[in-house]
């Protein structure tokens, strides 16, 4: 296939998952990991180029959210000063887990979150702000760097675990907790997760600028139309992205053993 024509189709893959995720709060490695493997890549080559490339989500959703979102201090040290150590341990602990079951058990939790949401009918829809002790914040801390290995070590899936943490826990909407998700866990998170696997492994530098302006281009545009839409579309979508996440993670584990 022609070089051009690869990187045209790649920047339109790129475009459709990354603002699919940025409306949806993650899963932007369900569509755009399956077409760097369709192109031929490696699976460790296609992973460092697909995390190498989601970091420019968090570009393209920060910069769509600045009227839309104002970031806050606090919550920006929760999910930098807890998330960024578990994903440096996750990149270090995924080579000792078997691939098959861990996906398998991480597919069955993101359908349960999906699941979760759908039951609960009224969560996220308006913002419930929570007045923490720090016990309960060192909690919420905790379990976002466990989230942060979970990031470190599978391919896609995971940011949706602190969309739905940042609703449930902490009593963000569903369209700001997507934000803060996007922009930190896409830029910030991924961007540590990128540096590691580019040591561990090889970047298809060649794909991406295609990646780069989709990746931009979709969070930007992607999480612009979330903020003009209800917090009921975005949680319908929300959970329609979360079953079908976890199902594609649990059938790769299945077809892995």
């Amino acid at each position: 296939m022609n070089h051009l024509l690869e990187l045209a189709l790649l920047t339109l893959g790129a475009f459709f998952a990354n603002a699919l995720s940025a409306m949806a709060g993650g899963g932007a490695g369900l569509l755009q990991l399956p077409l760097l493997l369709a192109f031929g890549l490696p699976f460790s080559v296609a992973l460092a180029t697909h995390k190498v490339a989601s970091v420019f989500l968090g570009v393209g959703v920060g910069l769509g959210s600045t009227k839309s979102v104002r970031f806050t201090l606090p919550y920006a040290i929760l999910l930098l000063g807890a998330g960024l150590p578990g994903v440096w341990l996750g990149t270090h602990l995924i080579v000792r887990v078997p691939d098959g079951p861990a996906q398998i058990i991480l597919g069955i939790m993101t359908i349960g979150l999906g699941l979760y949401n759908w039951q609960h009918k009224t969560l996220g829809l308006t913002i419930t702000p929570r007045d923490l002790s720090f016990a309960q914040w060192c909690l919420g801390a905790a379990v976002i760097a466990g989230i942060g290995v979970l990031n470190g070590s599978f391919t896609s899936g995971t940011g949706l675990f602190v969309t739905l943490w940042l609703v449930r826990y902490f009593g963000f909407d569903l369209k700001t907790a997507t934000a803060y998700t996007l922009f930190f866990v896409g830029l910030f998170w991924n961007g540590m997760g990128a540096a590691s696997l580019a040591v561990l492994s090889s970047v298809q530098l060649s794909y991406l600028p295609g990646l780069i302006v989709g990746s931009v281009v979709g969070g930007y545009y992607g999480v612009r139309f979330a903020a003009r839409q209800s917090n009921a579309f975005v949680k319908r979508l929300f959970t329609l992205l979360t079953i079908s996440v976890g199902l594609v993670l649990a059938l790769k584990g299945i077809f892995a053993l």
